[in-house]
């Protein structure tokens, strides 16, 4: 199958296996293999691929969902987005009720955190041009990056060290959702740590 009838059949900006196996499209591993040298088409993990030529219309929050499902954006990459903290953050933290894991690709890198079942909850669908992506309500991200980071936030020093914004605290989180999540994590030191940020 020739490259530009291939990037027909599949219109969207990036593929995997499964989409050559569902269209039945005569398609191999040399192909494949042939048109990354010729940088038609770049790699994002293992058997899954984008269209170099595409690169601009895909963004770094839907490639996160794509890469490594089920998970949701939060943690430092939720913060920065509410701006609820001063860095840029360019590295993607997702959260997965599968194992710990790391990707790096041409559009960065792509961490996933393990949670337990029951605390994978507190997100949104955000919908994109080719397909969505799920982020965490602050109130969820705040809780998440507390609970992965206890270790390290032990009085209120540590707290005002993480140089959480106040005004924008204040100004979207909702105090009786922030503590229905705490309550389903039900950790005394996590609720008594986001409590000093109040």
């Amino acid at each position: 199958m020739k490259y530009q009838e291939f990037k027909k059949s599949i219109n969207k900006p990036y593929f995997n296996n499964l989409d050559i196996l569902f269209k039945k499209l005569n398609v191999y591993a040399y192909q494949l293999s042939l048109w990354r040298k010729k940088e038609y088409i770049g790699r994002l993990k293992k058997g899954m691929y984008f269209f170099i030529e595409e690169k601009e219309k895909m963004i770094p929050q839907e490639i996160s969902f794509l890469l490594y499902q089920p998970s949701y954006l939060s943690l430092e990459s939720a913060l920065s987005y509410y701006g609820l903290i001063p860095e840029l953050v360019y590295a993607q933290t997702g959260v997965t009720t599968k194992t710990t894991r790391k990707f790096s690709n041409d559009f960065g890198n792509f961490g996933y955190r393990h949670i337990q079942s029951k605390l994978f909850f507190g997100y949104v669908a955000v919908e994109t041009k080719f397909g969505k992506y799920l982020m965490a309500e602050p109130e969820k991200a705040l809780i998440d990056y507390f609970y992965f980071n206890s270790g390290k936030i032990n009085d209120q020093k540590d707290v005002s060290e993480l140089r959480i914004n106040q005004d924008e605290l204040k100004r979207i989180i909702d105090r009786k959702k922030l503590d229905f999540y705490l309550k389903e994590f039900d950790i005394e030191k996590l609720t008594r740590s986001i409590n000093m940020l109040f």
